[in-house]
């Protein structure tokens, strides 16, 4: 199974690098793709100098980062996609094994699991668990939602039911999960593990 990561940045030299060597100590290796949104900060220096790890890069202004998801997402090749924004990284090495397991084993449409929100210059302190807990449909309608960086999903899936909505500022993600869970009714799978995590402090979703 082959397992495509798209990673949207902008002006995300500082924190880059640890997402991109996240990546790198996966124990599958996977399909990198980095959209930069025309940074001027240094990044796409930090994408040159990891070059030879890194499928697939675009450099160039975009409109906003549900833009710059789309164009990672149409640009991938692989069975599963999976996001990794350039302030997250990966809470272990065998994160990526875990989910083409269980893709492989319950044939599922997507799968996620929990989240840690953590300082951004002390990753070893957590601010924040989010503890996802198993998917029923209906429980959107109570706020519940899984946390969105975890969320991994068959390309196909995509590509028969749409992208991210660019004109939804600040919720796209939720109304692109809405629209599968509860909408088509994709079938998913909570994989009780830390998977992702999360630096406060970087870029605002949409901004």
């Amino acid at each position: 199974m082959k397992i495509s990561i798209i990673t949207a940045v902008k002006n995300g030299a500082e924190t880059l690098p640890g997402c991109i060597e996240s990546v790198q100590r996966q124990t599958i290796s996977a399909e990198h793709i980095i959209i930069d949104g025309a940074s001027t900060d240094g990044t796409f220096n930090i994408i040159a100098k990891y070059r030879s790890s890194i499928a697939k890069v675009i450099s160039e202004p975009d409109k906003g980062i549900y833009d710059a998801l789309n164009k990672g997402i149409r640009l991938a090749t692989g069975d599963v996609v999976g996001l990794l924004h350039g302030d997250d990284f990966y809470a272990h090495d065998r994160v990526l094994e875990s989910v083409a397991r269980v893709f492989e084993e319950q044939n599922v449409d997507s799968c996620y699991g929990d989240l840690l929100y953590v300082y951004k210059n002390d990753i070893d302190k957590v601010i924040r668990y989010w503890k996802a807990s198993e998917y029923h449909p209906g429980k959107f309608k109570y706020g519940w939602m899984p946390p969105h960086p975890t969320f991994f999903v068959r390309r196909e899936i995509y590509e028969k039911y749409g992208y991210f909505k660019a004109d939804f500022r600040i919720s796209a993600d939720y109304e692109l999960m809405l629209r599968f869970l509860e909408k088509h009714g994709i079938s998913t799978y909570y994989i009780p593990e830390v998977l992702i995590k999360m630096r406060l402090g970087g870029r605002a979703i949409g901004v």
